[in-house]
């Protein structure tokens, strides 16, 4: 069994301080202070959400989603928190604490993800199992180091980031509260478990990189996970893991379904029909939509209407499944139980049919597959022949050598030792790339474009 005092650790990752005292400023509140003001944090406003490189400024990108998500994910928790806390007389807690531990890991949910939104994690699954070069160096690799790049994941990219490529020189990286990185990692295993076959939604990805087992470990331990296998890596969720993953469904579900209708893939009409299927037959409610001149303001409002719903449902399955989630014994997500599951999921399946699938969305990601598979094959190959060859490396490779940053080549000086991390450091480097920096350095390496031209 979990207990919530333990839980909600405001131990920092790396650090050897004591939790602050209680300031009107909480560690909370500094975890999403530090992710709002990191640079990974800031060029999410450049990464895609669902229309790459879109040319209208109203589409939701990862950054405006991440916010988005964040909002419903303050709500959902703040909401929670105060029933719990009543249950369990968790009297050195205020509500906010687990608002703003929820806000603070939807905040970075997707701080992990590479160029081009899921396509993109795709494509650099694809390079390590068919690419040229990249697959021979991939398949040198054992466990969960070879898994890391076969399966490649945005959430554990998340994690890599916030504790180990921002603020490289501390231990922990950001140094965020233990809670705030538990309940962020949805995925709390290693990525390859040997054969074995675990349940639940919180195994279906993995959550973290071999090489950062440890650190999860530590954080595991802090906040008083569940292990559920002695010799490999995975444990059950933290509990609040569970309403990020329910804040991000709620908004992804709903507000594509807003940008597919500004866009002109959905009409007003089919709008109000999947929303209200969602609300309810409310006859005050649509009086009040009769009375908005605006069909932009329509869908707004009952976006707003269709968001309130499905928060409140959520914390009532949350509070009714409390006990088993603190078992660890809780296998599906929160959404899998709200009593709007079937209109909620056919806001998913219409986006499907009519957005995701549209010329414009499909083209880009495609390009945007061909530039990061062509962009790993070139600088790994060429970090490869510096490493192994030093000054005897191709001017060819001497030369992309110097287009990534040092960070990404093994610390202050040379090259990274070993296969594994100098994948792992060429897999960071262009998976930090935001939409546009991949698409112009791709540019530039394959001669379509040249600087000053």
């Amino acid at each position: 069994m979990m207990h919530w005092p333990q839980l909600l650790s405001r131990k920092r990752l790396g650090s050897e301080e004591p939790p602050a005292k209680a300031t009107l400023r909480t560690d909370f509140q500094r975890d999403l202070d530090r992710i709002v003001f990191s640079s990974a944090f800031r060029r999410m406003q450049d990464k895609t959400q669902v229309f790459p490189l879109s040319r209208v400024d109203y589409v939701r990108t990862r950054l405006t989603h991440s916010l988005e998500a964040s909002s419903i994910g303050r709500s959902l928790g703040t909401l929670v928190g105060e029933q719990v806390i009543a249950r369990h007389r968790l009297h050195e807690f205020e509500a906010s604490d687990f608002g703003d531990i929820v806000a603070a890991a939807c905040l970075a949910h997707d701080i992990g993800n590479p160029p081009f939104g899921h396509s993109g994690e795709d494509a650099f699954r694809h390079w390590a199992h068919q690419g040229a070069y990249g697959r021979r160096r991939v398949e040198v690799l054992r466990g969960s180091e070879r898994e890391d790049f076969l399966a490649f994941e945005g959430n554990a990219q998340g994690f890599r980031i916030i504790t180990r490529l921002q603020n490289p020189d501390n231990r922990g990286g950001l140094q965020l509260t233990c809670a705030t990185l538990a309940a962020f990692t949805k995925y709390p295993r290693e990525s390859w478990l040997g054969g074995s076959l675990f349940p639940g939604v919180g195994a279906k990805k993995f959550g973290f990189v071999a090489e950062d087992r440890e650190l999860f470990e530590e954080v595991a331990d802090t906040v008083g996970l569940i292990r559920l296998d002695a010799r490999h890596a995975i444990w059950c969720r933290h509990p609040l893991a569970f309403l990020v993953e329910a804040a991000d469904d709620i908004s992804y579900r709903v507000i594509d379904i807003e940008d597919g209708f500004r866009l002109g893939y959905l009409s007003l009409s089919d709008v109000e029909e999947l929303f209200l299927a969602v609300v309810g037959d409310d006859a005050r409610l649509k009086a009040r939509l009769r009375q908005l001149s605006d069909d932009k303001g329509k869908v707004e409002f009952l976006r707003a209407k269709v968001i309130n719903r499905a928060v409140s449902q959520t914390v009532s399955c949350f509070l009714d499944s409390e006990t088993p989630i603190l078992q660890g014994a809780q296998q599906a997500p929160l959404m899998a139980s709200l009593a709007a599951r079937e209109s909620m999921d056919r806001l998913v399946e219409v986006a499907r049919e009519h957005i995701y699938c549209a010329p414009e969305v499909v083209g880009i990601q495609a390009a945007g597959f061909q530039v990061i598979g062509d962009l790993l094959e070139r600088f790994v190959e060429a970090l490869d022949d510096l490493a192994e060859r030093g000054s005897a490396a191709t001017p060819r490779s001497q030369m992309l050598s110097q287009l990534v940053p040092q960070q990404f080549k093994g610390g202050r000086t040379g090259i990274a030792g070993g296969h594994y991390p100098r994948l792992l450091s060429l897999t960071d480097f262009v998976a930090g790339m935001t939409d546009s920096y991949a698409v112009s350095l791709y540019k530039k390496v394959t001669g379509i474009s040249l600087p000053g031209r």
